[in-house]
This record gives structure tokens, sequence and C-alpha cells, in this order.
């Protein structure tokens, strides 16, 4: 066999199923004799993004896997790596390379050095004898510490090369590890010497698979949790604890606890200051449980921390609140009481747009209308960047861990479409719905095809106003006599051009019978796009 068969076989020893793809790329043909499945995709940006949904909600029990072929496909795909790393997406990048005799001259696009910077681990395959140790050390990289996208080069030569024997390959195992109990000790006592602790969860709660942990401490202690952009459904926001998400916006309930808060326990954040990340006011004590000590100390002062695994961490939180308090643990019935008033408040506040009757439609019925339809519970749910994002996440009410995508450290648009797809791969019996928007549609609109062709039904909501949220101000004021300041487009019908459903909605009262009609398309194995024609809505909640 040659290097390329060998790295099929490993794939499929980790249980690898299926590979987003852009050709050319000698692997492709190997994967099939393996039995993997390749889906080509439109552009390579949307194939990263395909595996990175799929890495999302198989949450450690299987990775995405993107695969291109040497120079323009390496190109194209980077901006998808970088949004993967920003988020801390692991996904196992293979991007073709050219032979041994012409690596390292210019201007030859070398995948290695260039995507250092954006992956947790880079390095190229230089013999083929070397495949099974290099794909260990890539998929150890990817099951342990925080995660993050890993590439191997696989150079040309190298893959067609004859691999002698057979391969010789045991799955990696993944480790955890439990903090100090010294370290949770005091994080407990602290806590308990403050007048209004709370609790910021993070995406690293939904990767160690830690939500029931986190109930059983919160419910303990009477802690409230808001949870960030990417932890957002990591705690059910059906809880009286529940804070909501804050991320660029937030809830009204997050945004008063954090101000008044003296203590705040961050489980599975990194504290990173982000556009999209809700600020850490001045004052709080601050402790965090993380799986990596980079985290401590990154930015904000960290006064206690306890490094580990989020669920091996809080059970040993939980322990050490019953030592200290007892089994009863320490309970403060005012603090659901208050969350409580003020999220009674902060929804009659925003019930006029969540139900409005307006021509243009308002985005925020629109979502009330989604949420009407589909069974939440048992809905996966992402958003693009820009008002889609921050007008669906403090309203959308999540409460199973991943029924929501959340992601903004890089807001690139386009994302939550490949994020969809892959999604729906991961959970075929899901619902899966993506929110964009028309300037998102345009970025990949086209690979809605690819949800057709490779019979991925998922349901495409294009929130359609013309206005590229605020970029249209920046276009040139000399070209506003041709009205080339707003996009235009009828993306339903290039949804149906492309083989989808598609229907446009002009009217509030249409909505309910389109969305109906879209998840039945899907339910027959069709994606479905639904163009929504909105209004210019400028109102979001507690933008920082």
């Amino acid at each position: 066999m040659n290097g390329n068969r060998a790295i099929a076989q490993i794939l499929k020893a980790e249980g690898i199923e299926w590979v987003a793809a852009f050709p050319e790329q000698p692997l492709i043909d190997q994967m099939v004799g393996e039995g993997i499945r390749p889906i080509i995709c439109r552009h390579e940006r949307t194939g990263v993004n395909m595996a990175d949904g799929y890495s999302r909600i198989k949450n450690q029990e299987s990775f995405g896997v993107f695969t291109m072929q040497s120079g323009p496909g390496a190109e194209n795909a980077l901006g998808g790596v970088a949004q993967a790393f920003a988020d801390s997406i692991p996904v196992l990048l293979l991007p073709g390379g050219h032979s041994r005799p012409r690596t390292q001259l210019h201007p030859h696009f070398e995948a290695v050095e260039n995507y250092r910077l954006i992956t947790k681990w880079a390095a190229s395959v230089n013999l083929a004898s070397r495949i099974p140790e290099l794909m260990r050390r890539a998929f150890t990289m990817m099951k342990n510490g925080r995660p993050g996208p890993v590439l191997l080069e696989i150079l040309r030569d190298v893959g067609l090369e004859e691999f002698l024997g057979n391969v010789e390959y045991e799955p990696v195992v993944r480790l955890r590890s439990a903090a100090s109990q010294e370290d949770v000790r005091d994080l407990i006592v602290a806590m308990e010497n403050a007048k209004r602790p709370m609790i910021i969860a993070g995406h690293g709660v939904l990767w160690a698979q830690a939500s029931e942990q986190l109930i059983r401490f919160a419910e303990l202690t009477s802690l409230p949790v808001m949870t960030t952009l990417a932890g957002k459904s990591a705690f059910p926001e059906d809880h009286p604890l529940s804070l909501g998400t804050y991320g660029h916006t937030g809830t009204d309930m997050a945004v008063q606890f954090l101000e008044k808060t003296d203590f705040i326990l961050g489980v599975g954040t990194s504290f990173t200051p982000a556009p999209l990340n809700a600020a850490i006011p001045d004052g709080p004590v601050l402790a965090q449980i993380t799986n990596c000590v980079d985290d401590i100390n990154k930015y904000y002062g960290i006064s206690y921390g306890a490094v580990g695994d989020a669920q091996i961490v809080l059970s040993q939180a939980v322990e050490e609140v019953l030592r200290q308090f007892g089994p009863s643990g320490r309970i403060d019935n005012s603090v659901e009481a208050e969350i409580a008033k003020v999220r009674t408040m902060f929804l009659a506040k925003w019930q006029p747009l969540l139900i409005s009757d307006e021509v243009p439609i308002s985005p925020y019925r629109v979502f009330t209308e989604i949420a009407k339809i589909v069974d939440t519970a048992n809905t996966i749910i992402t958003h693009d960047s820009g008002f889609p994002r921050d007008q669906l996440a403090p309203f959308w009410m999540s409460t199973t861990p991943r029924s929501y995508i959340g992601w903004g450290k890089s807001t690139q648009l386009g994302y939550g479409l490949g994020l969809a797809l892959g999604a729906k791969l991961a959970a075929p019996n899901k619902q899966v719905v993506n929110v964009m928007g028309d300037a998102a549609f345009g970025m990949a609109g086209l690979d809605i095809e690819t949800g057709v062709r490779a019979e991925i039904p998922i349901l495409t909501i294009v929130l359609n106003n013309g206005v590229m949220t605020h970029y249209h101000e920046h276009m040139p004021l000399a070209t506003a006599r041709w009205d080339s300041n707003r996009l235009g487009g009828e993306y339903a019908k290039v949804g149906e051009a492309l083989g989808a459903y598609g229907e446009r909605v002009d009217k509030p009262d249409q909505l309910s019978a389109a969305l109906v009609r879209g998840i039945a398309a899907n339910s027959e194995g069709k994606p479905a796009v639904i163009e929504v024609m909105t209004k210019e809505e400028e109102s979001v909640p507690n933008a920082n």
C-alpha cells in the first residue's frame, strides 16, 4: 500500500466516517477504498466549517476532517482554520503538499509554515514510515488539553511512497486530570466569603460534558450561572439559576448580576478579552477552573485557580461543598427570586418586538416563530455574525447541551452554514437551523448545493434587509446614486436553483406556514431556504 492508504486506514481506526474535501487530492480515492465518505464542498472554507460543526456536536466522540490539494486548496482554507483556532475547535486538516524536491521553494505555498500560528500543532509527513507516529501525535493533540485544529501536510511523493508492512495503530486515548484538592478547597472557602458570587460557564463545560456537574454545583451553592456565547447551552436556560448568555449582547439578568457581583468563578472559560465576550468588571475576586494552565492570569488577575478537566473538578467542588456545608449545601432562595423578577421584566420589555406585526418583519418575530415550530430540546441552531447573532443569542432558550452553536472570537461571514451542515452530519435525527443575513449568504450560499448533493437537510433562514449590518455606512457615498450601498438578491430563488426548497416570506402571518413547509422538505431529505424580508432593526439588548 502507499502512504495515502495508510493514512486512510488510520482514519478508519479512529472512527472517522466521512471527510470534507476539495479535489485534487490523491488521499480522497484511498479513503473511499476504506469506506470513508468524501463530501466535496463548493469552497474550502466551508469544508473546514463543516468539519468544525461536526467536531462540536460529536464532542470528542469523533472529529471533523478536511483534506485539500496543495497550493490553492491550502490557501483557500486558511480563513476557516483561523476561525476554528479562535474558537478552540479540534479539526484535523490534511492538506496535500509539494513533492520533497520542490518544498521551501518560493513562491510555493508552504502549509506548515503558514498555518503554524493558527493551529495547535502543524507538521509535515516526510517519510511514509512515519505516518502512524505523526497521525498518533495529531489525534493526541486533538483529544487532550485545550482543543484546537491540527494540521498534517502530506507531501505528494510521500503520499504515493510505498508503506512497508501493515499499519500498526491503536486509537489514541483521551486523558483527563483532577485538580489539587487544596486548590479546590481554597476556591470554595473564597466563594463562601463572598456576598454575591456567580459563575461564568464557557465552552470548556461542553467539551468536558460537565453540564450535569455544573447544575449540581450551582444548586448546592445557589450560584447564578451566566454562559459565554460559546458556552451557551452548557447550563439549561429554563433553570431558576440561569442568567442566560452574555457575549456582544446579553440578557438583563446577566448584566445586572455581573454589575453587582464580588466573586466570579469561571468554569471552562479562558477569560479572554474580546469584542464578543462580556467585559469582566473591575473589583470582583476572580477564580477559574480550566484544563489549560495558560488561561490562568492570561489577562485578568486570577486569585484562585483549579487546573483540570471541568467535569472532574466540578465533581471535586461538589464534594468540597458537601464537606464544608453538609448535605443541604449553601442554599439562598433569594437568588432565584431575584433572577425571576429581572427575567420577567426583561421579557416584558422586549415582548413588543418578539411578537411584532411590523412589515418589513422584525427579526425578533422570526425567532419567536421558529421556537414555536421546532422542538427546541431536539434542535441545533446556529447563527451568523452581526445582527443574527446579537439578536438571537439573548432570546433563544437553550435547554440541552450542544443545542445552540455559539461562536464569535472571530466573526467571519458565512461560517454558520458550514457549521450547520457539519452539525446535521453529526446528529442526523435532530432538526438543524442556520440563521444568516443576506451578506452572509453572499459569502457561502452556494454551499447550499453541497447540502442538496450530499443529502444534508438543514433549514436556512435568510434575514434579508439589504443593509449588511452597519457596513453599508462605510461604502463610498459617491456610489449612492446607483443605490449600490445596499445589497440585493432573491435568495429563496437561488436556493431553489441549487436544488433546495425555497420560499420567500414578506408578512409575519406567513412565517409559521413557511417554516412548516421548510421543515417538511427537510424530513424528505432536502435542504430548505426560507428568505424573510426583514426590517433594519437596530435594537439589541445590552450591546457591550
